[in-house]
């Protein structure tokens, strides 16, 4: 074979992959964001299987090299009886369970793909990894969303974390670079480690150096949704979370949930609250009637675009 042709064969592979990659990343997007926590919504209706793969979410979450995001939600049919299906890859190609935020900004995709007018109502049964959540759009633009019961027991969250109270990891104490650090922990589907401080300024070491390391302390054998949360008053808190998959995010839904359970179980906060977070404010309710709670907050489209 002579080197010109081997060349020739060489290039003919090289470009059969990169069409290859080029077509299967191929296709249209909405952007939305809920309190600047912000994602690439797809609409996969067409199919079971999530149109992108976690490597390809890493490439298109990437805010210097792609679209930039938290995450890609994809629409996928329904399954065990509910309207849709929610996949879900952070920005770093794993996948959590479910996303609080993502949820409301999917109800608000769902409304854009099915044609439905702005300022209308709609209710949808989302199937997630998590169980079935519901979110309803109102006329408002709010969507208040159906989290479901929070789940308690430590070895469920998961965490190795021993229960202090009534078998729940309630301000349990772990270390963490040589401090000694009180975790409430709460899986809203996905786990939370609550962590109450007297300010976000005086965390020592700071927000952005414990954050990944309780993220990925061995304590939690699937990593952790990391809440720090400074209480403003009684029906009103203060997060900042380092996500699980993601790092530190403007919002995060499911972390806000977990916040007011673990403010209601510590004695900190009423069942009502508002939590706010770097990105703006949410609605809590965990209702003592159902066990259930639901989460009120905007979500917004961005731009449209073509991959």
């Amino acid at each position: 074979m002579s080197i010109i042709l081997f060349f020739i064969i060489v290039l003919s592979i090289l470009l059969s992959l990169s069409l290859s990659f080029t077509l299967n990343m191929a296709g249209s997007f909405t952007k939305y964001q809920g309190l600047g926590n912000d994602f690439i919504l797809v609409d996969n209706r067409k199919s079971t299987t999530p149109l992108y793969t976690p490597k390809d979410a890493e490439q298109l979450c990437n805010r210097n090299f792609g679209i930039g995001a938290d995450g890609i939600i994809f629409a996928l049919p329904g399954e065990n009886g509910c309207d849709y299906t929610m996949r879900i890859y952070n920005s770093d190609g794993s996948e959590p369970q479910m996303c609080g935020n993502g949820i409301r900004c999917m109800a608000k995709f769902l409304m854009e793909i099915e044609g439905k007018k702005v300022g209308t109502e709609a209710t949808y049964n989302i199937w997630t990894n998590a169980g079935k959540i519901i979110p309803k759009v109102t006329k408002n633009g709010l969507i208040t969303v159906d989290m479901g019961e929070p789940i308690l027991i430590p070895a469920k969250v998961p965490t190795t974390l021993a229960a202090t109270k009534d078998g729940i990891a309630i301000d349990s104490s772990f270390e963490a670079l040589g401090n000694q650090y009180k975790a409430t922990c709460v899986s809203m589907g996905n786990p939370h480690a609550v962590i109450f401080v007297d300010s976000f300024e005086s965390m020592n070491p700071p927000f952005a150096t414990i954050g990944p390391i309780i993220e990925n302390h061995p304590v939690f054998p699937q990593r952790v949704n990391a809440e720090f949360v400074q209480v403003l008053s009684k029906n009103h808190l203060k997060m900042k979370v380092w996500e699980r998959g993601a790092g530190p995010t403007l919002a995060c839904g499911t972390g806000a949930c977990a916040t007011v359970v673990a403010g209601v179980l510590t004695g900190r906060s009423e069942r009502e609250c508002i939590v706010s977070l770097p990105g703006g404010d949410l609605e809590i309710k965990w209702d003592q009637g159902n066990n259930k709670i639901y989460m009120t907050g905007p979500a917004e489209a961005v731009f449209k675009g073509t991959i």
